[in-house]
């Protein structure tokens, strides 16, 4: 294990570091007048090093005493390696298997549990060694770097940091800098800079527990940590602190052996955030960077950023005139004509499945009494996300989903076994009350329509409604060229009900998977305390996960509305039952889905999608009511298509027609009109001088029909 002496040589050079930047200017632009560490060093950081190396010193004389026995390690492929209690580590039996292993394990995993590479083996386990491949790994590997941006701001700002958690590509540190300077996009290089001496430096992240006291006493600079140890940490009890040179943060860990394996580091962005993400709370700053174990991820890490970029939803859709917002109404889309056209064939796809699958499509209110989000239970625990009002001395509230009200509508008569299964299927106006500041695009609105359904059943049943549930979702997302993975999340430790129905349930959710032939993981602990579920993550063209569909088992709903059928059984307690709802959505939120759509095709639209599927530039003004027939034939006939009438060149015209992204070009002129005719050119042959395909009207109408109804990727007739 590594020892306090090490880490206390960076931390000195750290200290040193900051008294002889303090006549070293920072970085030219808004950052030149600030050195690249402060000086002195923030009074904090001596205390809890202080403090640190006495409890550190204590603890590593109880480990040194404790009862050293032999001990049997089991990897994943079967073989077994000897070791000693409290003396070998993960990092001890991946040097024994090859020193490569070594430098590229980030983290270990102990019977299941993530587990420091560095941190001894307390008795005989089943081990795992995970690089940065893993996705485990990878945020493991990210909330170290966040660590290692902790200290650099610590160093730079003097700030009191609040929480630094890894996220989906990367990780963010947040602060409170006592001095109000604000962070600017100045300030990254000199950052950078002390993050890849940090690397240079490799200090060790050394793990220790402390007692809630000793964390306040460690804390007691920083309102924030002590905020957050006085109501996270009942008393009486511990929790981990962790070090890296001169940072010593509360964290429960675990995290890479040492900073040097951090060896490609970039600052990305920076904005505002609220203590704990309420505004009521303090004004704080958010720094996000993103890590790599080498300079060429990093490099190609970029280079897909410079791509999402090209392909930003948000961009698309003012380029193409799809949808905008507006400061009157803060996270609800205007969905202009071409947009709407989107919106409205996912809709109608989805109508399309929803008849040949057996649900049927209703329409519930918008606006309900808060009685039944109480009844609900949604009012206890989501009524600050929900818009409420007063209406005649009652509240009443828009509604954040439609489960409630389709309880209702399920329980507003006497239902029948034979009515079982019964799928509803809602496509309304839902609202929630998000923080402004969380608030992006199409991603995260107010107002949204979701491919709702959920599905009244027989216990005996769930199986088979799993089973078409995941083969809608293969079906529709294989429309959309769409990979997805699959995993069950079981019984959560706040669960509601019988435990025996959670593993009916469970068991049921298994075999519906293992018959759809796809592989799954499970996930356990992670079910909605309702009820198990199965959660779908998709990936786009660009490889980027995005979960969409989901798949919930429900027992507490019925419960709470006091939903029955009748049964075909006779005799006491067995001639009512309670129905299990299944929550189901495949798209999820429209708005998001259309978002997720518009990066993936890059605004390519698939034919049968396309809100400008075809338009018709005639070669000359004299031929442009030829072209306004063709147009208005095709438009009549269910197809997207338009006339351009304007004074533009031939050339420019074509060329306009490719950077808005038309699926077609069909260029007319005498020998089309005499022909009765058009000359075909594709989207994706742009920037050919070739002259197209001469196809009938009467013939283009019939391949314009077979496309939209293949609903292809392919954009050839």
């Amino acid at each position: 294990m590594s020892s306090g002496k090490e880490n206390n040589k960076k931390a000195g050079k750290a200290a040193k570091g900051a008294k002889a930047a303090a006549g070293v200017c920072g970085l030219e632009g808004g950052a030149a007048s600030y050195p690249l560490e402060v000086a002195p060093a923030p009074e904090y950081m001596a205390h809890r090093i202080a403090m640190f190396d006495k409890l550190k010193a204590e603890y590593d004389a109880e480990i040194k005493n404790k009862p050293r026995e032999a001990i049997k390690v089991t990897l994943p492929n079967g073989s077994v390696r000897d070791g000693t209690s409290w003396e070998t580590t993960p990092m001890d039996i991946a040097k024994g298997i090859a020193k490569s292993l070594s430098e590229r394990v980030v983290i270990a995993k102990v019977d299941g549990v993530l587990f420091d590479l560095e941190r001894p083996l307390e008795q005989s386990c089943n081990l795992e060694l995970l690089d940065f491949e893993n996705e485990e790994a990878r945020a493991v590997f990210w909330h170290s770097s966040a660590h290692v941006l902790g200290e650099a701001c610590e160093r730079h700002y003097a700030c009191h940091l609040c929480i630094g958690p890894p996220v989906e590509d990367g990780f963010y540190y947040e602060m409170a800098i006592p001095s109000g300077r604000p962070v600017t996009q100045g300030d990254y290089p000199a950052l950078e800079t002390l993050a890849g001496k940090i690397a240079q430096d490799k200090q060790p992240f050394e793990r220790l527990v402390l007692k809630k006291e000793d964390l306040l006493e460690m804390f007691k600079h920083n309102p924030y940590k002590v905020h957050i140890i006085q109501d996270k940490i009942p008393d009486g009890t511990s929790t981990t602190v962790y070090r890296c040179g001169p940072l010593i943060d509360l964290c429960r860990g675990p995290h890479v052996p040492h900073t040097g394996r951090i060896k490609a580091f970039s600052v990305m962005k920076n904005s505002a955030s609220y203590f704990l993400g309420d505004a009521k709370n303090d004004s704080l700053q958010r720094i996000y960077g993103v890590s790599f174990p080498d300079k060429k991820q990093l490099a190609e890490h970029k280079k897909f950023l410079e791509e999402a970029a090209k392909r930003d939803h948000r961009k698309i859709g003012r380029e193409q005139e799809l949808f905008f917002f507006h400061e009157l109404s803060p996270g609800s889309a205007f969905f202009l004509p071409h947009g709407s056209r989107i919106y409205n064939a996912l809709v109608e796809l989805q109508r399309t499945e929803y008849r040949k699958r057996g649900f049927h499509e209703v329409v519930t209110p918008n606006v309900y009494n808060t009685k039944l989000w109480e009844t609900s239970g949604h009012w206890q625990k989501y009524q600050e996300n929900m818009f409420s009002f007063d209406v005649e001395k009652e509240q009443f509230a828009l509604k954040p989903m439609n489960c409630p009200g389709h309880c209702v509508m399920f329980g507003h008569r006497v239902r029948s076994y034979n009515e079982l299964p019964l799928r509803l299927a809602d496509f309304g106006v839902l609202h929630r009350n998000e923080y402004s500041g969380a608030l992006s695009g199409l991603t995260r609105v107010r107002r949204f329509q979701q491919d709702d359904a959920h599905i009244f059943c027989t216990g005996d049943q769930i199986e088979d409604e799993m089973e078409s549930c995941l083969s809608f979702l293969k079906d529709i997302y294989g429309i959309f060229g769409f990979t997805f993975s699959l995993r069950l999340s079981t019984r959560p430790e706040n669960y509601l009900g019988e435990i025996e129905d959670w593993d009916a349930a469970e068991k049921r959710l298994e075999n519906a998977l293992n018959k759809s032939g796809y592989p799954w993981e499970l996930n356990p602990g992670d079910g909605a305390f309702y009820g198990p579920k199965i959660d779908i993550t998709i990936k786009d063209a660009l490889r980027r996960a995005h979960q969409c569909a989901t798949i919930q088992l429900d027992f507490q709903l019925p419960e709470r509305f006091d939903l029955t059928y009748r049964t075909a059984e006779s005799g006491e307690g067995k001639e009512w039952k309670r129905p299990v709802i299944i929550h189901r959505a495949i798209l999820g939120s429209v708005e998001r889905f259309i978002a997720i759509l518009t990066e993936s095709f890059g605004g390519k639209w698939p034919f049968w999608l396309s809100p400008r599927q075809a338009l018709v530039v005639p070669v000359a003004p004299v031929y442009n009511a030829y072209a306004k027939e063709v147009a208005s034939t095709l438009w009549d006939a269910g197809f997207y298509v338009e006339a351009d009438l304007t004074e533009f060149t031939l050339n420019k015209k074509v060329r306009n027609a490719e950077i808005a992204q038309w699926n077609f070009i069909l260029i007319v002129g005498g020998e089309e009109e005499a022909a009765r005719a058009v000359n075909v050119r594709n989207r994706d042959d742009a920037g050919t001088k070739a002259k197209g395909q001469m196809v009938s009207l009467v013939d283009l109408q019939a391949k314009f029909a077979q496309l939209k109804e293949s609903k292809t990727m392919n954009n050839a007739l």
